[in-house]
């Protein structure tokens, strides 16, 4: 245990806990980031060739510019960026140190890891919502063939190929896997290819749907995985196909279990909306707040690096203006 209580403990070292740590650093705070994986973990799994949506200076934190090849920048010049602007302000990062609990003790709270515990007077969670996939809960499913995480096409060259999933991520299996020579089928179960697939995505999926390169089926759904296939049911009936590997980019949620320990209350509907100020990011815990997309609940489309940035100054300036 440290010798002295922390003004800020930051759980989680992505892009947000990153900028929190920052903003704490500039107002003359005592901190610490706690990161259970790497240095930006999330975005350390990313698809090994993912182009970000955002144009670098969106992804911009603590004022550090953002300069990329590209107006969009890939996955490798993200992490280039973010390990520079920690390494270059010299923030206090302890890796691979996965916290446990979360309790109150006195006006703060202590943190006990698998590593050590500390004291804080205040906490930041801000560990996004990439480690737990939403799962088909389908027969076959823990099968080693099934993948949650997407991140190389390579691997399924010449393979028989199930993606699941409508957006962004299922989109990136489909193509990429496919221009490396997979057998690709996609099962969506809405109309059609997701809304929210990025712009230049879309009409290259849709393309080669039509052109019956990708096939694809829709209203659908996979009924159970085996080792050498699948069943879909389809609107004309159960298909049964030849299958070697099943992604199922069926999206990620937070760690609800880990906030409602901390005491922060969920809402009991699908959503399940953590509670917070959104001015302060403050939770119902007094002096515990949250940042990034970790705010969202279920609903993980609403936060991004570009639009919660600037939680970590709201919480700065709440917690400096607490203390005077």
């Amino acid at each position: 245990m440290q010798k002295h209580p922390l003004d800020v403990l930051i759980i989680g070292g992505g892009p947000i806990g990153l900028a929190c740590a920052l903003e704490a650093k500039k107002a003359g705070l005592s901190y610490l980031i706690v990161e259970k994986g790497c240095l930006v973990n999330s975005m350390y799994h990313y698809p090994a060739n993912m182009t970000f949506f955002s144009t670098s200076e969106l992804l911009e934190i603590g004022g550090i510019p953002f300069v990329s090849n590209a107006p969009k920048p890939s996955r490798p010049e993200a992490l280039e960026y973010y390990r520079r602007a920690a390494t270059s302000a010299h923030l206090n990062i302890h890796l691979f140190e996965r916290v446990l609990e979360i309790k109150p003790e006195g006006e703060g709270y202590r943190v006990v890891t698998e590593k050590d515990t500390y004291q804080a007077s205040h906490v930041i969670i801000a560990t996004g919502f990439y480690d737990i996939p939403n799962l088909l809960g389908i027969p076959g499913e823990s099968l080693p063939k099934v993948r949650h995480y997407y991140d190389e096409p390579h691997f399924y060259a010449m393979q028989k190929v199930v993606v699941v999933g409508a957006n962004n991520s299922a989109a990136d299996a489909a193509l990429e896997t496919w221009r490396k020579g997979a057998e690709v089928t996609l099962v969506v179960r809405g109309e059609g290819v997701g809304k929210r697939v990025k712009y230049w995505k879309k009409p290259d999926l849709e393309n080669r749907i039509k052109e019956g390169c990708i096939k694809a089926f829709f209203r659908s759904h996979l009924l159970e995985i085996r080792e050498r296939e699948v069943d879909i049911q389809t609107p004309e009936g159960m298909v049964t196909l030849a299958n070697d590997y099943v992604i199922a980019m069926t999206g990620y949620q937070p760690d609800f279990a880990f906030l409602q320990n901390a005491g922060i209350r969920i809402s009991e509907d699908p959503l399940k909306h953590p509670t917070y100020n959104p001015e302060t990011m403050e939770t119902n815990m007094k002096h515990l707040y949250l940042a990034g997309v970790v705010c969202g609940g279920m609903e993980t489309h609403l936060w991004f690096i570009e639009n919660s940035r600037e939680h970590a100054s709201r919480i700065i300036r709440h917690i400096v203006e607490s203390r005077s």
